[in-house]
């Protein structure tokens, strides 16, 4: 580890010695097959596509493109089985499947954080700390669940809807196919799954695992493909409900295709979160919280706190400050333990933010980039932030998923009130305070789904997540992420 001196601050830094994750131990296949009816079969198209690691340019493996044929497929295969085996299962035997998925999982933890890494290019850390321990623990909340539904909805007749579509992004690929599964197959549902197309290994490592757990055949079938794949999903008439994470844009597709239907639907959708710094906050644990809600995830989450507020009394040494933290960022490889700032997903994602950033440019806003080199190969974009923005701006007012904050200041709460809801999303806040009156105040105040108070980006289980207005409707997670799933009479 070599000491730098730093001449402009005559502080020092330090360069540190690459800390890679192993490789070795993976087993990527050079061609994953379509999962229908607990068995790998190829598409009937006979098509596949290249599935890209963001870090490096580089092909990783071949996914099948699934087609509207194969999407049949999967669905008899899923009706089939919630016919004659799930709905028949006694919810305690649900229950231990369920469990043994989890406990797969956890055995497999460190090949899906780093395949998790490859394919999507966030920071190794961030897929071992937080992606798997949470995707394993949604599998083991609900797996408690399963055999305690009358429990759950007191008072109420508790049916299963039969068979599900679900949709997942690309921003937590495997945490996002657990919220959305577990919950399903406790309340004794059949699925039939599509991850996105550039993050879909670890759906199909979970394939893996589900058929070694012995679930019966039928239950969860993965189908892998581009958007008329999703499509073809959504339009089945054998689906009886559709979950779905991803734009507001492909949310407004969904509720137009379905309309006129019975199929149940929830969608969690874009976001525009505002995090909001009082003047009695802790400031550097506010800075740090910034920097966790926007940076260290690439901006790759929908409820990103994109969007800051800072009172005017604190602004200069808050922005001072956030600056000189995101000078310190590291980026690039994803694998380095080291790294704070990985890889963009994909080019396509990267070209829409340097896109936006130019927008913010262009109308006025004065920017300000880490200093932090990032590598010459692969899909980066530095942290960014702009300051000096009207409520006007497309930066300001259009989701970006990037690493791009901007800033804003205020002198009243009524006057951070109307900025924040000034959204046309409403999926999640921070608020930061010494005093819990004040959180408590704005918190009833902000039109948002989830609010953290002193802390940015926080899950758990056992608490529903999701938004209003056009950030979709319906949770997931918790009781409210199970009563989705089920009908109460």
């Amino acid at each position: 580890m070599a000491k730098q001196g730093n001449k402009k601050n005559k502080a020092f830094s330090w360069d540190y010695a690459p800390a890679l994750e192993g490789i070795s131990h993976l087993n990527i296949k050079e061609k994953y097959d379509l999962f229908i009816d607990g068995k790998f079969v190829k598409p009937s198209s006979c098509k596949y596509f290249d599935t890209i690691n963001p870090a490096t340019e580089e092909r990783i493996s071949q996914i099948a493109h699934g087609s509207e044929i194969d999407v049949d497929k999967a669905v008899k295969a899923a009706r089939r089985a919630y016919v004659n085996v799930w709905s028949k299962t006694s919810p305690s035997e649900r229950a231990k499947y369920i469990y043994r998925i989890a406990r797969l999982m956890q055995e497999r933890a460190r090949e899906l954080a780093v395949i998790e890494t490859l394919d999507s290019g966030k920071v190794i850390t961030e897929s071992r700390d937080i992606d798997i321990p949470l995707a394993c623990n949604h599998f083991f909340y609900y797996a408690g669940w399963a055999d305690k539904l009358e429990y759950a909805f007191p008072n109420r007749k508790v049916e299963s809807l039969g068979v599900v579509g679900q949709i997942t992004p690309w921003n937590f690929p495997l945490l996002m196919a657990a919220w959305k599964i577990a919950p399903a197959l406790a309340a004794g549902n059949t699925v039939v799954l599509k991850p996105a197309e550039t993050t879909s290994l670890t759906a199909l490592k979970l394939a893996e695992i589900i058929k070694d757990s012995g679930l019966p055949n039928g239950v969860v079938n993965i189908i892998t493909g581009y958007g008329d794949t999703g499509a073809a999903i959504v339009n089945h008439k054998d689906i009886n409900k559709i979950a779905f994470t991803g734009s507001t844009q492909v949310g407004k597709i969904i509720q137009k295709s379905i309309a006129g239907t019975d199929k149940r639907v929830t969608l969690e959708l874009g976001g525009k979160s505002a995090n909001i710094i009082l003047d009695d906050a802790p400031i550097d644990q506010a800075v740090e919280g910034i920097v966790n809600g926007i940076f260290f995830n690439q901006g790759h989450v929908c409820s990103a706190g994109s969007r800051l507020f800072v009172q005017e009394g604190v602004a200069d040494i808050v922005i001072n400050k956030l600056k000189r933290r995101m000078d310190k960022l590291i980026i690039g490889d994803p694998l380095d333990k080291n790294t704070d700032v990985g890889a963009i997903n994909s080019k396509e994602q990267l070209k829409t933010i340097n896109d936006y950033i130019k927008i913010g440019k262009d109308q006025g806003a004065k920017i300000h980039q880490s200093s932090s080199k990032a590598p010459k190969k692969g899909y980066y974009c530095v942290p960014t932030i702009f300051t000096d923005v009207a409520q006007s701006n497309r930066i300001v007012q259009e989701e970006i998923f990037g690493p791009v904050l901007t800033v804003q200041t205020f002198r009243t709460i009524d006057e951070v009130i109307q900025k924040a809801n000034n959204s046309p999303y409403g999926l999640a806040a921070g608020i930061w305070s010494d005093k819990g009156s004040r959180v408590f105040n704005l918190s009833s105040k902000l039109k948002a789904g989830v609010i953290w108070a002193n802390t940015y980006n926080k899950f758990d289980p056992t608490s529903p997540f999701g938004g209003y207005k056009e950030s979709g409707f319906g949770r997931e997670g918790g009781l409210h992420g199970l009563r989705a799933y089920v009908n109460l009479k």
